[in-house]
């Protein structure tokens, strides 16, 4: 690591491995990283305090380590860690709240298994059966998503309304793979009209 650029110090983004949120971020000097390598614990140097600290060492949510990244320019590292507890010091579980998270960035991944599904044998897969009925009946499902969506909301229960608002998105992808566009290109979209 070059430490020289910063005075010291690399920032160090901590990142949930599984899902890919980001939890928090720091600063490591020579010594935290080591003593981060050596415990699986991921230790901070404090500016404010010109000390190294441990997170979790007062409140006992650690980060465990999974795995260290450099970056290309080997200033900056990115540690995968799993917390043992709430990260944020508000007792929150990212000092990020208002990051998606993987569970946004799980529609990013069914998209792609959606896609993947294209032109597979129907008998395998209900994805591939819907692709193989053609661009009629993936509209036509999702215009019955929409209407059980409708009808479970105006019920008012929570519960069914949740499992039919998952049906209309999956159906939704769907559709959009059988257009050959992107939850990304509808995104973009209303961000555009976000003004």
């Amino acid at each position: 690591m070059n430490f020289e650029k910063l005075n010291g110090l690399v920032p160090a983004i901590i990142q949930e491995p599984k899902g890919g949120k980001v939890l928090m971020t720091g600063f490591m000097n020579e010594e935290a990283l080591a003593i981060t390598r050596k415990t699986g614990k991921v230790t901070f140097f404090s500016r404010t305090r010109n000390t190294l600290w441990t997170k979790g060492e007062t409140s006992g949510n650690f980060l465990l380590v999974k795995n260290i990244f450099q970056d290309c320019d080997d200033d900056t590292l990115l540690i995968y860690a799993e917390p043992t507890g709430p990260v944020c010091h508000t007792g929150s579980p990212t000092c990020f709240d208002q990051d998606p998270g993987p569970e946004l960035a799980f529609l990013g991944h069914l998209q792609k298994v959606i896609k993947g599904r294209k032109g597979q044998s129907p008998e395998t897969s209900y994805t591939a059966r819907l692709f193989e009925k053609g661009l009629p009946r993936i509209a036509q499902k999702v215009g019955e998503e929409a209407v059980e969506c409708v009808i479970e909301a105006m019920k008012g229960d929570k519960g069914k309304f949740k499992e039919e608002a998952a049906d209309l998105l999956y159906h939704l992808l769907v559709l959009l793979a059988e257009q050959e566009l992107e939850i990304g290109e509808v995104v973009k979209v209303l961000e555009g009209r976000h003004k």
